[in-house]
């Protein structure tokens, strides 16, 4: 019996090019708004409204960044989100780390009604707990401290890191553990020399995951937080915001200095997000 002949369809010129053109439109359409919000911080306000819209800057108001830095107190609010984030990270990491090794590698019998205990997190609005958590990190008198942030951030990150680690920690192979085992590891040698390792690329997707959802938050920074010296980024370029007038140049430069980082991060850490989706099993 013959094989059976394939050949390979070549595209057409004419297909591939408005294939081109559809990508090189919608990576317009996405890098605009950075481009806008960028101008944007180096107009005055005649431009701003009406004059220069989305055109570039008549004169580029490099002074609005150094207002925002000195005005805004940018450099205080940027720190404070900084050690709220490294913060939230790293104990969202540790925790998840464990916690889906926990219920994913070692036997014991309420490990799957644990597992759904943690994914109950996941069913739960974080703003419609703003009452309870205040009325506790009151009665502990937790309230204007960097842990007012770090602890409910790090709490509503956990349910979405286990996810991740479950699906990922899940395509190990356990003979690993089993191998280790016979080679004298206990478990905690096996979870810190054999599971961390491989799991490189779920940490870097759970890390930006929590950077992005801390670093943005709002609602608990304003409402946990009343010291000037203990706000973070989007509370304090809130507070720019004038009572009767406004000038939204320095407010615009504190939107790039608050938003690039995030888009650093992503940068760097991009290829590790793509290997989290598309990495399979271990081959053992």
């Amino acid at each position: 019996m013959m094989d059976k002949q394939y050949e390979v369809k070549k595209s057409s010129p004419v297909g591939k090019t408005l294939s081109y053109i559809g990508l090189a439109f919608w990576t317009l359409v996405n890098l605009f708004p950075i481009y806008w919000m960028f101008t944007f911080s180096l107009k005055d306000n005649d431009e701003i409204f009406g004059q220069n819209v989305a055109g570039l800057p008549r004169n580029w108001l490099w002074s609005n960044y150094s207002d925002a830095m000195r005005v805004g107190h940018m450099p205080v609010y940027f720190a404070n989100s900084i050690i709220v984030a490294a913060a939230t990270i790293l104990i969202t990491l540790i925790a998840a780390l464990m916690a889906t090794y926990a219920i994913t590698r070692m036997v014991w019998k309420f490990s799957a009604s644990m597992n759904a205990f943690f994914m109950m997190g996941l069913t739960i609005p974080i703003h419609a707990s703003i009452v309870p958590i205040y009325v506790t990190l009151s009665r502990i008198h937790m309230l204007n401290s960097y842990w007012a942030l770090i602890v409910p951030y790090s709490a509503f990150a956990l349910a979405m890191a286990i996810l991740i680690c479950s699906g990922f920690m899940g395509e190990i192979p356990k003979d690993l553990d089993e191998a280790a085992r016979i080679d004298g590891c206990g478990v905690w040698r096996t979870f810190v020399l054999i599971i961390c390792p491989l799991m490189r690329p779920a940490l870097a997707t759970i890390g930006i995951y929590t950077f992005l959802q801390c670093w943005n938050e709002l609602m608990f920074a304003n409402i946990f937080i009343s010291k000037d010296a203990l706000k973070t980024l989007p509370v304090g370029i809130q507070a720019l915001s004038g009572q009767y007038t406004t000038n939204w140049g320095p407010i615009g430069a504190a939107l790039v200095i608050a938003t690039f980082p995030t888009l650093l991060v992503y940068v760097f850490f991009s290829k590790k997000i793509q290997e989290s989706f598309i990495a399979g099993a271990v081959k053992g």
